[in-house]
């Protein structure tokens, strides 16, 4: 016999015979068990023989069935793993990390034309988000995260570390001398996230003994505090990472660079095994190089 029986009929037979039920192979072929019957007898009188022995109520498979079924389960086992090594290889160029809103944009967000043009291969989509994501619940490949490290149950790798420094415009630091004194701080507003105190702490390390901390507008988050102080209200305590950029190229200004370091710092987070899809591993070494490229802070 040169030509095949019907796909759909052979998957009428082997989900009956692996059943013995032709309604359950019904139910899980989603058609009419009188559909699953037809197919079969259309099966049964292509190939000359009989595959299954119709009693009352059961099903039972022929000599010549239950070694036809022999084959036909290695075939669709064959077929079942194929599907799925092909749909996990395309899955592999997909990647999903999360970070926070403020790590993606003033971090990751420029410096991703990069990574496109080094691998245009991986699909990367980022969640920004400051609620701490579940990796398998929420579709999760890698993630960002600020912290001490140390997550119970994954890998954890500090990847950047977090020095905060005063930043202004240009404009706000030309109104300063050259070389100006910490003390100066107290003539500028100082703009606070809703972790006001980083200024306090800063203050103390700089030496600063004239300027009230706690004064000036406060913000609910650092993405707040930023854009007041891109529009010159005031002078506001950023992640020097976050602006290098801009410090480099002169939209912004470090006036006092003293930075003020910090425990806390950006850890890649994933779960253990992750590093073993290659897409994975090719991300974590990109966002290392990236950090490696950071100017070393003053």
């Amino acid at each position: 016999m040169d030509q095949l029986p019907s796909l759909s009929a052979l998957r009428a037979f082997e989900a009956s015979a692996r059943h013995l039920s032709m309604t359950l192979a019904a139910n899980e072929l989603h058609v009419t068990p009188g559909a699953i019957s037809l197919q079969i007898r259309d099966l049964e009188s292509s190939l000359g023989v009989r595959l299954f022995e119709r009693r009352p109520r059961s099903l039972a498979l022929t000599t010549d069935g239950a070694e036809y079924f022999a084959t036909m389960r290695t075939a669709f086992r064959l077929m079942r793993e194929a599907t799925a090594a092909l749909a996990m290889r395309s899955k592999d160029t997909v990647l999903t990390l999360t970070c926070t809103a403020g790590f993606a944009t003033h971090w990751l967000v420029p410096r991703l034309r990069r990574f496109e043009e080094a691998h245009p291969d991986i699909d990367l989509r980022i969640s920004a988000s400051h609620r701490m994501m579940d990796f398998h619940r929420d579709g999760i490949d890698i993630a960002i995260r600020h912290g001490l490290g140390g997550y119970e149950g994954l890998a954890s790798e500090r990847l950047l570390d977090d020095e905060y420094v005063p930043v202004c415009t240009p404009e706000m630091a030309a109104a300063l001398s050259s070389s100006p004194a910490v003390d100066a701080l107290a003539n500028l507003t100082l703009i606070h996230d809703v972790y006001r105190r980083d200024w306090e702490l800063w203050l103390q390390a700089a030496g600063a003994t004239c300027v009230d901390a706690m004064r000036g507008p406060v913000f609910t988050d650092g993405m707040g505090a930023y854009h007041a102080m891109k529009a010159g209200l005031g002078i506001a305590l950023m992640r020097r990472s976050f602006v290098e950029q801009e410090l480099a190229d002169g939209t912004l200004v470090a006036p006092f660079p003293i930075g003020l370091a910090s425990a806390f710092a950006y850890h890649l987070v994933y779960p253990p095994g992750a590093l073993e899809r290659p897409a994975i591993a090719t991300l974590r070494a990109w966002l290392f190089s990236e950090v490696s490229r950071t100017t070393p802070p003053a």
